[in-house]
């Protein structure tokens, strides 16, 4: 064995090579392991235990299949109607419906099973010891944002902390005649529309999304809707091309391909972040001149998180957030404080047009409380067919189609035991619509349902509502998305009654929330 090694030593070529081949071969088992032993492997303890589902193949999975699915489902329109999962989810829905609710799906080489019992999201979501993971997002996920949504264990408890002064009902209050001053402009603007019939049309979603980008940038930032609009335009791109990406995540390193689509998210990116670094330091700039800091979401962040670095008398920049942190922090205030809003409000209008009774039990009460006066805070919180109405849509069209955690370590949840390395697919958009839950009128539009509160509102008086999640990981903004919400549709049924144009078709679709894929083209009439 010396003489070997002797040898080897004594011809650098040859233990080069020796090397590579090593090398070579501890690459090919890894990536063995990887695309193939570790997924049967799990697939075997899975279905051993009963589970069903689709076959494995390798390196894709379920990938491929799904994009062919999605682009069959959105080849056409569907009828007008609530019952929105074979177009939105078409592969979750196949799935479950020939394997049932607990069934398996392949996300690349990982196993994912659905879970569709509340009291298991519960479990999973509330996640007290730590033993459910949040999937850990993809680099091209990371150039959308990488923020508190994506953070675990003590670092996410620190930007949740540093972040939960912003949020805070008291300092809505004082954010809300930003609310108020953009659904004026809003109504303005629509107002100038009106033909001498006293009617105009138009498309509400890029409406809601010029509304709810003006009232993030006013709100959070302190700047008009025009300063922000590159930014608005630069995140959307970024969640259409990763939805795009989607069928190659299970290559390896697809990040580094010089693909065009890659290509142009890294170069997004870049760009988010120099018209943030420059909003931000403007901000710090002003700040250490004297000048007192503004009480928006950014303001009060950066107050927040100086006392975290200061908190024990000296400053200590490890106990805050970085730059690049805040950075993508303000990444996920742009993208997720316009996109959960924009899409509530226009499948808001959309229902509304549908269903015109409660467009007109909305509006009734809306008059009664306010009149023609601009809304208050305290009045938004006593609008109670208002609120049954958005609790319905949520339910409807749930922001999140699917939230997933991963198992890390052997788990038992229910009546299965999951090995380390499993997803858990938790379908939000399914369980809102599953009869067994909600009753036989499920992908029917009745916020009576909601009358007695979130408690009562499903069949059995099981808690069955999640659109902003569960548990301490809960969507941060989900009040500062329904007083927003709230003020919109307001204003909106103050002014004008609204009826769906012939031009709508009914196509909602997957873009990280559920989008309305042409459009929502919609005929106003002036009260």
């Amino acid at each position: 064995m010396l003489s070997i090694f002797y040898q080897l030593g004594s011809n650098p070529w040859s233990l080069l090579i020796g090397a590579f081949t090593f090398v070579l071969l501890w690459g090919a088992a890894r990536a063995l392991e990887w695309a193939w032993l570790r997924p049967r492997r799990l697939d075997r303890e899975l279905r051993k235990q009963g589970l069903r589902g689709t076959v494995y193949r390798p390196l894709a999975g379920d990938l491929k299949e799904n994009a062919r699915l999605n682009k069959e489902a959105r080849a056409r329109p569907m009828p007008l109607s609530h019952d929105i999962t074979p177009r939105v989810a078409p592969l979750i829905y196949r799935t479950m419906k020939e394997f049932g609710k607990q069934s398996i799906t392949w996300v690349g080489p990982k196993p994912r099973v659905t879970i569709m019992d509340p009291e298991l999201v519960k479990e999973i979501l509330s996640n007290k010891f730590g033993h459910f993971e949040k999937q850990k997002s993809t680099p091209l996920g990371r150039l959308l944002a990488h923020a508190l949504v994506n953070h675990e264990g003590e670092k996410w408890a620190k930007h949740r902390r540093i972040l939960n002064p912003a949020f805070h009902v008291e300092k809505l209050k004082r954010m809300l005649p930003a609310f108020s001053t953009c659904c004026d402009e809003l109504v303005d603007r629509w107002e100038k529309s009106v033909g001498p019939d006293g009617s105009f049309e138009m498309d509400v979603w890029p409406e809601m999304q010029n509304l709810t980008g003006d009232v993030i940038s006013q709100a959070a930032f302190g700047s008009s809707y025009e300063e922000g609009r590159r930014i608005f335009q630069l995140q959307s791109e970024q969640a259409e091309r990763l939805i795009k990406a989607i069928p190659t995540l299970f290559i390896p390193f697809n990040w580094c391909l010089p693909t065009e689509n890659n290509k142009r998210m890294k170069e997004n990116a870049r760009e988010v972040r120099t018209l943030l670094m420059g909003i931000i330091r403007k901000r710090e700039k002003a700040v250490q001149n004297g000048e007192t800091p503004k009480d928006d979401l950014l303001g009060i962040l950066l107050e927040s998180n100086m006392r975290e670095m200061g908190q024990n008398g000296k400053s200590d920049s490890s106990l805050g957030m970085t730059i690049d942190e805040v950075i993508e922090e303000c990444k996920l205030f742009y993208f997720a404080g316009q996109e959960t809003t924009s899409v509530l409000l226009t499948w808001t209008l959309v229902a509304l047009s549908m269903h015109p009774e409660w467009q007109e039990k909305a509006r009734e009460e809306v008059l009664q409380h306010f009149g023609r006066e601009k809304p208050d805070f305290d009045g938004l919180s006593r609008l109670k067919v208002v609120t049954m109405i958005l609790y319905e849509v949520l339910r409807l069209y749930s922001p999140a189609v699917m939230l997933t955690r991963r198992t890390y370590k052997t788990m038992q949840l229910g009546d299965v035991t999951f090995p380390p390395g499993v997803l858990l697919g938790m379908p939000i958009l399914f369980i809102h619509h599953d009869p067994d839950i909600w009753g036989s009128d499920a992908t029917e539009f009745k916020p009576t349902r909601f009358a007695e509160g979130i408690l009562k509102a499903t069949k059995n008086g099981q808690l069955a509502f999640f659109p902003f999640g569960w548990g301490p990981r809960i969507c941060i903004g989900q009040n500062f998305a329904l007083i927003e919400a709230k003020m919109g549709l307001s204003m909106i049924l103050q002014n004008f009654k609204f009826e769906l144009s012939e031009k709508y078709q009914h196509t909602p679709y997957a873009v990280v929330t559920v989008h309305p894929e042409h459009g929502a083209p919609i005929k106003f009439h002036r009260l």
